[in-house]
């Protein structure tokens, strides 16, 4: 059988809202602990969230680079990728953390990001984020 990380893959990219929200467990939590205002509870949520993606970037298309199941705990480091109607680009990239209970996802911590284009150098990252004294 594959792991929830695979199907949640293969749902994604079938482009059916009500097949990822299957996946997820009627009292599902959701976290995204550098976005804790994203944070919320219910399946209801997973499928209107998903219907979102797909009518947002209709050709979405969700890369698994990596994944590991380890008892109730399945991560998976993805690559979502497509374009909004307009045309514009449409790029994340990050890790899911799920745990597993009776073959649902019961939580998820989500550490997805945009991905930057053009951004600053490390140098200028290091500089940004730590300031280190001159």
């Amino acid at each position: 059988m594959s792991s929830l990380v695979e199907r949640l893959r293969d749902a994604a990219n079938s482009h059916d809202a009500a097949a990822m929200a299957a996946l997820f467990a009627e009292d599902y939590r959701s976290d995204q602990p550098l976005h804790p205002g994203r944070a919320f509870t219910g399946r209801e949520q997973v499928l209107a969230n998903w219907t979102s993606v797909f009518e947002g970037v209709p050709d979405f298309v969700a890369e698994l680079v990596a994944a590991t199941v380890d008892g109730d705990t399945e991560w998976g480091e993805w690559s979502w990728r497509g374009r909004h109607p307009d045309g514009a680009s449409f790029a994340m990239r990050g890790v899911t953390v799920l745990r597993v209970r009776d073959g649902l996802i019961a939580e998820a911590r989500l550490y997805m990001e945009p991905v930057e284009s053009g951004g600053a150098d490390i140098d200028a990252a290091v500089q940004e984020l730590y300031r280190p004294p001159s």
